[in-house]
């Protein structure tokens, strides 16, 4: 494992996204994207990223998922595929893959109805 990347100033650094159902989440993250996780204690887990660091958490929540925050959108290298490994864990695709300029994504809910995006840079609209 490498030595974690050092933050960088006023970069996003972390991301926790709620969960109705902590465990239900930490299953679909793991099937969809190969997540893994640090258990932290009943009401918290940290994403692990491949150099040993973490990129965010999931937490439980005890209220309703809002619809409406920041949208977090992952990269991909085979957006098709991970279109279909959304969908074989259980994620609701809320917008089918559409090309942007400099690429395409897709948009998904996960089980507690949060919305996260999915993207790529191939077969993308050219950029302006």
């Amino acid at each position: 494992m490498s030595t974690p990347t050092p933050p960088t100033h006023h970069a996003i650094d972390y991301i926790e996204i709620a969960a109705t159902d902590l465990a239900a989440a930490q299953r679909f993250y793991a099937a969809a994207f190969g997540w893994t996780f640090n258990a932290y204690g009943p009401g918290y887990v940290g994403i692990r990223r491949a150099d040993g660091g973490e990129s965010g958490g999931l937490w439980q929540s005890e209220e309703p998922i809002a619809p409406g925050g920041p949208l977090v959108i992952l990269y991909s290298d085979d957006l098709e595929a991970s279109l279909a490994a959304v969908e074989a864990a259980g994620g609701r695709i809320v917008a089918p893959p559409f090309a942007f300029p400099g690429g395409r994504r897709f948009h998904f809910a996960d089980p507690s109805g949060n919305v996260l995006g999915v993207w790529t840079t191939s077969g993308g609209l050219a950029l302006p």
